[in-house]
């Protein structure tokens, strides 16, 4: 159990920021530590490799997911689907600055939760409400792309990815268990 908790942002347009938190998020365990893993944007239907291997383990990983309609190609184009998922990451938020409060888990990760800010979908004051209320040895970790410099400010640790060169770039699609 930590003693002090940090705030952590992976950002950037670089590949891995997800990764990089599922790896925090199993070492934590691996040290006896409660981990929450919220996916904000990757619904259930959408079957993640991280997903699929934290439920078929016993660590103690606990995941959930926001923005069950939530399609990346279509999404933000229907107003609707926009409003309900703007809806569902609020009350998500709502219910993870309790969690974070009262030291339900000892890390909380708010995977996409950036990149949800960044396109309007979070609002910042709900993630600063976590960040502000929670108890002093929660330790909380953000990913996506875009944090803005509000948000920076309020970090202890900012790594940003870098892209360099990605196979999207040649028409490479995404692949199932090393992108997703």
């Amino acid at each position: 159990m930590l003693d002090k908790g940090l705030v952590q942002i992976y950002t950037g347009e670089g590949k891995g920021k997800t990764t990089a938190a599922l790896g925090l998020a199993v070492r934590a365990a691996g040290r006896n530590n409660k981990v929450l893993f919220y996916q904000f944007l990757k619904p259930e239907c959408f079957e993640t490799g991280e997903r699929l291997a934290l439920e078929a383990h016993t660590l103690h990983i606990h995941v959930r997911c926001a923005g069950q309609n939530w399609d990346m190609q279509r999404s933000f184009r229907d107003s609707q689907v926009m409003e309900q998922t703007r809806g569902e990451i609020h009350q998500a938020l709502t219910e993870i600055a309790e969690f974070a409060a009262r030291r339900q888990y000892d890390l909380i990760v708010l995977d996409e939760i950036v990149f949800c800010i960044s396109k309007g979908l979070a609002k910042f004051k709900d993630v600063k409400k976590i960040i502000d209320s929670r108890n002093p040895a929660v330790e909380i970790v953000m990913t996506g792309r875009g944090a803005s410099a509000e948000l920076i400010d309020k970090a202890d640790l900012v790594t940003e990815m870098k892209l360099i060169k990605h196979p999207f770039d040649r028409g490479i699609s995404a692949r199932k268990g090393i992108e997703y």
